[in-house]
C-alpha cells in the first residue's frame, strides 16, 4: 500500500521504537481510510513496548492512559496515540475493561478490535496485516464484528452506536450476524452514559450518508432507547423526507424541535446532558429559521451565525422548507457584512459614555451598542466612528 505523506511522517515513530528492538505498527481506522482515500483523521500506534519503554524512548510523552497502556508521543509538532498491543479483562462497567493484560504480538491485538474493517494493522513500508477479512468487507462496503457479534456489543454497547455512525459515515450496510447482535443486546444501551451517547450520534448525524444509517436506526428502533426520543414515540414521523448531514448536534436539535416544537430546547440539552455550546447554537439555529421563514435570508440573519453553522443552516433550510439554498450563497452574503462581531464597531461603551457625561454607566449603554450593531449590519449606517457618533447623539431613545 502506498503511504501519504501523513503516514511518512509519522514513520519516524515506529523506526525509533523498532530501533530499540520493539515492533510497531498504524492501526484501526486510519488503515482503514487509507484504503477508503479518505481523508486522515488521527493515527494511531500499536506496538510491543510498555508505556514506560515508550517514555523512555521519546523526549515529548503524555501519559493519557498508562493504565490501560496509552500515551500522546510528540513528533515533528504532531501528536501520536500509542499503546501498546493488548488484550481486554472483562467490562464490568460496560465501558472500560476491568483491567488490560500487555500481550507480545499484534495478532492478539487485533483480536479484541470491535469492526473487521477497523481490526487493520500496517507496517512502515504499507504491508497490511489482516486476520478477519478486512480489506474484502472494505470492498464489499460491509460492517462485521471481530469474532462472536453478542460478545462484542455486550463488552461495550456503545459498539451499537459506533456501528451505525460507520453506516452513515461511510455508507457501509450492516452484516445480517451483526444486525442481528445488535437487536439482541440493544437494550443494554441504558447502560451506557448519556454523554458517550451523544458523542456517537452526534458524529451519526453528521455522517454523508445519513440516510443510510437512518435506515438502521428505525430498523432497530433505536429511538426507543435514546434519550427525548424514547418519551415522544411519534418525533420520528416528524423527520424531513429527505436528511442530509448536519455537522453540530445543535442543529440537530434545532431540526427535531422546529418539526416538533411542543419539545423545548430545554428538555432536549438537559435530556441529552449537552453543553451551553450546543444549547446556544440550537437556540441560534431556531432563531434563524424563524427569522427565515418570516423574512427571508438577510445579513441580520447571517451575521447571528457563526462561520460553522453556514452549512447546517442551509441544510436545514432545505430540509425543512424544502428550498434550495447553497452554502455558498449564505458565504457570499456573510463574506460581504460590514462586520462580523460587535469587537469590530467603530464605536464602543467608553465612547458612547463619553457622550452623555450627565448620565450614569449602566445597562443603556449595552443597549446603544445592539442598535448600533443592527444599524450597522443591516447597512442603515457606516462603520465609521463619526457617523456612529452622530447617529447616537441624534437618536438618545436609542440609549433608553
Amino acid at each position: 500500500m502506498q503511504l501519504t505523506e501523513q503516514f511518512r511522517q509519522a514513520n519516524g515513530i515506529l523506526e525509533q521504537i523498532q530501533s530499540f528492538g520493539y515492533e510497531a505498527y498504524f492501526v484501526g481506522g486510519c488503515v482503514r481510510d487509507l484504503l477508503l482515500h479518505r481523508n486522515i483523521g488521527d493515527i494511531d500506534i500499536a506496538t510491543s513496548a510498555r508505556p514506560d519503554v515508550i517514555q523512555q524512548i521519546f523526549n515529548k510523552v503524555i501519559p493519557v492512559g498508562m493504565e490501560h497502556g496509552t500515551v500522546i508521543v510528540r513528533h515533528k509538532h504532531q501528536s501520536y496515540e500509542v499503546t501498546t498491543f493488548r488484550v481486554d479483562d472483562d467490562y464490568a462497567d460496560q465501558r472500560h475493561p476491568d483491567s488490560v493484560q500487555f500481550v507480545k504480538t499484534i495478532d492478539q491485538d487485533l483480536m479484541r478490535r470491535d469492526f473487521t474493517i477497523n481490526a487493520l494493522a500496517m507496517d512502515k513500508t504499507g504491508n497490511i496485516i489482516d486476520l478477519f477479512n478486512g480489506k474484502e468487507d472494505i470492498r464489499k462496503r460491509v460492517i462485521r464484528t471481530v469474532g462472536d457479534g453478542y460478545e462484542r456489543f455486550t463488552e461495550d454497547p456503545l459498539r451499537i452506536m459506533r456501528a451505525l455512525r460507520f453506516s452513515s459515515q461511510l455508507g457501509f450496510s450492516l452484516d445480517e450476524q451483526t444486525l442481528k447482535a445488535i437487536q439482541s443486546v440493544i437494550s443494554e444501551l441504558k447502560s451506557i452514559a448519556v454523554e458517550r451517547i451523544l458523542q456517537e450520534t452526534a458524529k451519526f448525524f453528521a455522517g454523508p450518508h445519513i440516510e443510510e444509517g437512518m435506515n438502521y436506526f428505525q430498523m432497530i428502533n433505536l429511538d426507543r432507547h435514546l434519550p427525548v426520543f424514547k418519551d415522544n414515540p411519534g418525533i420520528m414521523k416528524q423527520l424531513p423526507d429527505q436528511l442530509k448531514p448536519l455537522r453540530s448536534f445543535g442543529a440537530v436539535i434545532a431540526m427535531f424541535h422546529f418539526a416538533a416544537p411542543a419539545i423545548t430546547i430545554d428538555t432536549w440539552t438537559k435530556q441529552w446532558k449537552c453543553s451551553n455550546k450546543i444549547k446556544f447554537e440550537a437556540e441560534s439555529f431556531i432563531k434563524a429559521l424563524n427569522d427565515y421563514k418570516h423574512d427571508g435570508l438577510g445579513p441580520w440573519l447571517v451575521y447571528g451565525l457563526h462561520i460553522t453553522g453556514y452549512s447546517d443552516f442551509a441544510s436545514l433550510v432545505n430540509m425543512l422548507f424544502d428550498d434550495r439554498l447553497s452554502e455558498q450563497t449564505v458565504y457570499k452574503m456573510a463574506n460581504n457584512l460590514p462586520i462580523h462581531s460587535k469587537r469590530e464597531l467603530a464605536i464602543n461603551g467608553t465612547d458612547i459614555r463619553w457622550l452623555f457625561p450627565d448620565r450614569q454607566p449602566g445597562p443603556w449603554i449595552g443597549g446603544a451598542l445592539n442598535q448600533i450593531e443592527k444599524q450597522v449590519v443591516t447597512g442603515y449606517l457606516s462603520n465609521n466612528k463619526n457617523v456612529l457618533k452622530e447617529w447616537v447623539k441624534w437618536n438618545q431613545h436609542a440609549t433608553g
